[in-house]
Formats: C-alpha cells, sequence, structure tokens
C-alpha cells in the first residue's frame, strides 16, 4: 500500500553524538517497508549541536525534518508538538538513543496494518535499569493501576506506533500537564504490543534522574486520579472520630475518677501526630491545586522557535 505514510517522530535534546549514528540506523529500516515515510526530530532546546546535525541530514534527505523548541519544555511537551505536526496515516514515536532498535519498526506496521491502532513496544530485558530503578518502576506501575483505574501494560516505554485516528484524539486532549503513556490508556482504541529487546546507547548520558523520574511519576497519578483527595477525606474522618472518641474517653474518666489532665509529652506527640497528618493531606490538596494553576494560565505547551525542512504551519508554532 504505497499510498500510505508513516511519520516518525523523535524527541531530542543535546544529542549531536548520537543524531549520525540514529539516522545510519533508522533510514534502512524504514526503506524496506513498503509504504512512504518522514521522520520529524523534535529539538527540545538543546545547547549543542543537535539541530546543525539535523539540517545536514535534512539536506541531504527531504524526508528527515525538525522542529526546535525556544527552549527546554520537555519530552512529555516534545511529543505533544510531534503528534500535531505529523502528517502520516501511522505515527511512530521512538527515542533517539538507539535503545529503541529500529529494526523492530516493521513488527509495529504490521500490527497496525492487523488492526491495532496503538501499538505499544514492551521491554523484555530491563538488564540496563538498576535494581532500585526496576522496583521504583514496578511500584509505580502497581499503584497507578491502582488510583487511576487504567492498566499500563508492564514494560511499555515512549516506543508506540499511532494510527491516524489516535493522534487525532491525542492532539484533542488539550490538559497542559501530560503523562502520555497514560494517555495513550486513556483514549482507548485496539491495542497491541511488540516485545523488544533493548538497545545499547551507544553514546551520551539518559538525562533522567530519580528526581525527575518521581515528578513524572506524581504527574501521571494526578493527571489521571482524584482518589488521594479522596483518601485524605477518609483519612481525616476517621482522624476525627478517633480524636471525638478519646476525648470521651477522658471526659468520663476525669468526672468518675477525677484524673488529672494528661502529661506533657502525650499531648506534645499528639500534637506533632496530627500536624503532620494535616501537612500531609494539605501537599496533596497542594498538587491539584497546583496543576489547577497550571491549567487555567493556558501558555502554550511550547514555543517553536525554528522548523527545518517544513512547508508553512506557523499554526502549530505555538502548542
Amino acid at each position: 500500500m504505497p499510498d500510505q505514510r508513516l511519520s516518525v517522530i523523535i524527541p531530542v535534546l543535546n544529542e549531536e553524538r548520537m543524531i549520525d549514528l540514529l539516522a545510519k540506523a533508522l533510514v534502512p529500516e524504514l526503506e524496506k517497508l513498503d509504504l512512504g515515510w518522514n521522520v520529524l526530530f523534535v529539538d527540545d532546546g538543546s545547547t549543542d549541536r543537535t539541530l546543525d546535525r539535523i539540517r545536514a541530514l535534512s539536506a541531504a534527505d527531504p524526508r528527515i525534518t525538525a522542529i526546535s523548541f525556544s527552549r527546554n519544555f520537555g519530552k512529555e511537551q516534545a511529543m505533544a508538538a510531534g503528534l500535531r505536526y505529523a502528517t502520516g496515516d501511522c505515527v511512530l514515536i521512538m527515542d533517539a538513543d538507539l535503545q529503541h532498535p529500529p529494526h523492530y519498526i516493521a513488527e509495529f506496521v504490521a500490527r497496525w496494518r492487523q488492526g491495532g491502532r496503538v501499538v505499544f513496544g514492551q521491554r523484555v530485558n530491563r538488564d540496563a535499569d538498576s535494581f532500585l530503578r526496576r522496583k521504583y518502576s514496578d511500584v509505580f506501575h502497581a499503584v497507578f493501576g491502582f488510583l487511576a483505574g487504567a492498566r499500563l501494560p508492564r514494560g511499555i516505554v515512549d516506543f508506540v506506533l499511532l494510527d491516524r485516528t489516535a493522534v487525532d484524539a491525542m492532539n484533542a486532549l488539550d490538559e497542559r500537564t501530560r503523562f502520555t503513556k497514560g494517555m495513550f490508556s486513556w483514549i482507548g482504541f485496539n491495542t497491541a504490543v511488540v516485545p523488544f529487546d533493548t538497545g545499547e546507547r551507544v553514546a551520551g548520558k539518559s538525562t533522567f534522574n530519580f528526581l525527575k523520574l518521581l515528578r513524572f511519576a506524581l504527574d501521571g497519578i494526578v493527571s489521571f486520579s482524584t482518589l488521594p483527595l479522596r483518601v485524605w477525606s477518609i483519612v481525616g474522618a476517621f482522624v476525627s472520630l478517633g480524636a471525638l472518641g478519646y476525648s470521651v474517653y477522658f471526659l468520663v474518666k476525669t468526672l468518675l475518677f477525677k484524673t488529672d489532665v494528661p502529661g506533657f509529652p502525650s499531648l506534645m506527640v499528639s500534637i506533632m501526630f496530627f500536624s503532620g497528618v494535616q501537612m500531609i493531606s494539605l501537599g496533596v490538596i497542594g498538587e491539584y491545586v497546583g496543576r489547577i494553576f497550571e491549567e487555567v494560565k493556558h501558555r502554550p505547551l511550547y514555543i517553536v522557535a525554528d522548523e527545518v525542512g517544513l512547508a508553512d504551519t506557523a499554526t502549530n508554532r505555538h502548542g
């Protein structure tokens, strides 16, 4: 079906050492497909020569294009921009570090042609991750599934192919705080999974650290569930009932047995405990209020400073 097209979206940040290596591995795999293709790099505010390397590739092959943000907005925003710029009948998102091996693309396309509107890449081997990172991932998937009520297949990553109908559905979701893997699951449609072995990063290093991953997990949970708010409402109710029962106990004890007022240590422990409960509950509420604040400002998700090899797409320059 040569009239069909595949768009490949690749978010990049300071990947000048990887661009040529990626193109050398990616283009031959795309040429094997019996459909047209184009590649869209999304430069997330790189400070090295990443964009220059992409310009050179685009000059040699006009099917390779790019957009460049005015600053670093984040990978979630880069994927959102790529989906809005993509023109293919199906759209593949992958990383630039070759840990998403290009030779699996044909399998993604095959699953799409078999009816999968959303085709997830699922890592088989996790040897490249540390023990703590693997456990962190397992806990997050369990907590997200319980709180959000949306099941994420274990091991899925941002190596995913979307049918045009799924892309249009994603582009209709306009929230500022984005957890894209959860959104892929939320939009529904027929899904398929392509197991793959993670490739080795041959240059550069990952920009994700534990704090970024923790923030990413928090964004995912808060974006898809209000259950934490309900939990603290229940906790507050039980604490109030416990305090009421405790006060009745001391009232009766004082009236019947003339017992002295409880001592200072127990008073301080009680104050510190309930203060901690209040601070945690306020923190949970604050996370939701902060996201409401971000939404109501309605700032763009991203600002495109430059385009490489693209026709006039001025309507997309501000996400």
